[in-house]
């Protein structure tokens, strides 16, 4: 199970619905690494701006980006590290922050719906608090993007779906 410690820092409606699926989404991520225990997750939607201030404070990149992940354990497969679990019994993974702007941006340059482009940025993040990297790190790129495809196939948020549905 996943909880989100969710904040909305733009004006865009996020709904319960529109929650509830990228739980799903993190929690189908978490089933395919065989992690067997309970998470909670910082989940921030943001702006280009408020994306691209946190990009510079944190990273030193001076630029807005899709999504950016802060993991709170150094992964090796344990998730018994107590100092991380919250009052609850959870394991607290991390943040994941997500620019909605960007999103909407490349889902419309990829040709697919906001929902999907979401949906994988959560599937891509989620992989970064659970210790995969793809920078400099061919193998975990493959990895990555094998595990992302997965994630939303099973879901059933493929471009061939979105495709059909659109005709």
């Amino acid at each position: 199970m996943v909880e989100f410690i969710f904040e909305n820092e733009t004006s865009r409606v996020i709904s319960e619905r529109q929650l509830d699926e990228l739980k799903l989404v993190a929690e189908t991520v978490m089933e395919g690494e065989d992690c067997n225990f309970d998470a909670e997750i910082s989940l921030t939607i943001t702006d280009n701006n408020g994306i691209r201030a946190i990009n510079r404070e944190y990273r030193g990149m001076d630029r807005a980006t899709d999504v950016l992940s802060f993991p709170m354990l150094e992964w090796d497969g344990d998730e018994t590290d107590a100092e991380f679990e919250t009052e609850n019994g959870f394991v607290m993974l991390g943040d994941i922050v997500i620019s909605i702007e960007r999103a909407a941006e490349q889902a419309e340059e990829l040709g697919h719906s906001l929902r999907r482009e979401l949906a994988f940025l959560t599937a891509h993040s989620m992989l970064h608090l659970l210790g995969w990297d793809h920078v400099d790190d061919p193998d975990g790129e493959a990895y990555m993007i094998e595990k992302q495809n997965e994630t939303l196939n099973k879901l059933g948020l493929t471009r061939e779906i979105e495709d059909t549905i659109r005709q």
